[in-house]
């Protein structure tokens, strides 16, 4: 279950994870924002969603029911309204192995009655190296270290 403490998430942002989840689109929270939703020892404001495909009529009506819009006319796509401005879309995931494989291996997180995917924290470990900018190498040494903590207590 979602541990509100670690990553706090607004009515409109959990209206539009819902939505999205209800509809049945495939997406997984990557980035440092699914690092910290696993207990990672890090900050950070956005929570990064990568879609199987930025044509599904699901995002738009989510981002509708939640107060928002869905704009796809910038770059990259971005989901604006009031609530909703932590959301980044990710077009594309350095160090990951495609869409289909990485969303097989995500982690089902449930938050209240629905839940969504995260990446593993070892593919976000394997995203922020390959990235290599020094925001994703400021954090590999905490992201490794939540890792070994996880493995040692039997937790993927």
């Amino acid at each position: 279950m979602l541990d509100q403490g670690a990553f706090p998430l607004s009515d409109p942002e959990i209206t539009f994870l819902r939505e999205l989840s209800r509809a049945g689109s495939r997406f997984v929270v990557v980035g440092l924002g699914a690092a910290v939703l696993q207990g990672a020892d890090a900050v950070t404001q956005d929570l990064d969603l990568w879609f199987h495909s930025l044509g599904d009529p699901a995002i738009a009506a989510a981002a509708k029911a939640a107060g928002g819009v869905f704009v796809t006319r910038s770059s990259p796509p971005m989901v604006a309204g009031k609530g909703l401005d932590r959301i980044d879309v990710v077009v594309h995931c350095h160090g990951l192995k495609t869409f289909d494989i990485e969303y097989k291996g995500a982690i089902e997180l449930p938050i209240g009655d629905f839940s969504i995917k995260i990446l593993p924290l070892d593919r976000v470990i394997a995203s922020k190296h390959a990235a290599g900018r020094p925001k994703d190498k400021a954090v590999l040494e905490a992201l490794r270290a939540t890792l070994a903590a996880r493995m040692a207590t039997g937790k993927r």
